[in-house]
Parts: structure tokens; sequence; C-alpha cells
């Protein structure tokens, strides 16, 4: 069985910087893609970036330039550094294990329990 842990999470000031980690336990979490999904306040779950076994790698329009997303296929566990953060990055985020196909990612139902992320003066 696949589970998932975030940590990493926290309260920042606008412009500061956090990297976020997830790690995949289970026999089958080293098969997938993995990604990083956010849902701020009031709001539905969005992606936010997605990276293959390969480190091919997916960005939401939102994250292009200020997040870098990355992976250790031997800890199966992936990364998000976040850079410039804003107040509008206010979410919970929560990583997910999935199919990586090109310039597409498909989520499965392996979601991990999401840590706080908070961008406030």
């Amino acid at each position: 069985q696949v589970q998932l842990v975030e940590s990493g999470g926290g309260l920042v000031q606008p412009g500061s910087s956090l990297t976020l980690s997830c790690a995949a336990s289970g026999s089958e979490a080293g098969n997938y893609g993995m990604a990083w999904y956010r849902q701020p306040p009031g709001k539905r779950r969005e992606f936010v970036a997605a990276i293959s076994r390969a480190s091919s790698s997916l960005y939401a329009d939102s994250a292009k330039g200020r997040f870098t997303i990355s992976r250790d296929n031997a800890k199966n566990t992936v990364y998000l550094q976040m850079d410039s953060l804003k107040p509008e990055d206010t979410a919970v985020y929560s990583c997910n294990l999935g199919t990586y196909a090109g310039t597409l990612y498909i989520s499965r139902d392996y979601w991990g329990q999401g840590t706080q992320v908070t961008v406030s003066s």
C-alpha cells in the first residue's frame, strides 16, 4: 500500500522561499510519476507541478519561473522548491502519485495528508 507524507510547510513572508518534501513508501511507489497540488482557502484543488521518474517536469502557469520540482528516486521523495512566494500561494499543498505522460499528468488516488503554506506579512 502506498503512503505519502509531506513536510516543510509553514508561515513565511512574501518574497521568501520554502521547500516542501514528500516521501512515498510502498512497493509500487517508485513506479509512478509524482506531483504537487494545492488547495487555496475556499477554492478547488489545483495542479502545481509534476515530475517523471526521468525528471522531466510540467508546471502550472502560476508556478513557472518560481517553483522547481525535483525528486530523489533512491528515497522515493519529491521536492518542491518555492521562491518569490506571494500571498496567493497560500494553500494546503499535497503530493500525488500518478502517470506522467509527456505533456500530461494523470493523478491516481494516492494522496498525502497535505501541508499548510501561508504567505503573509
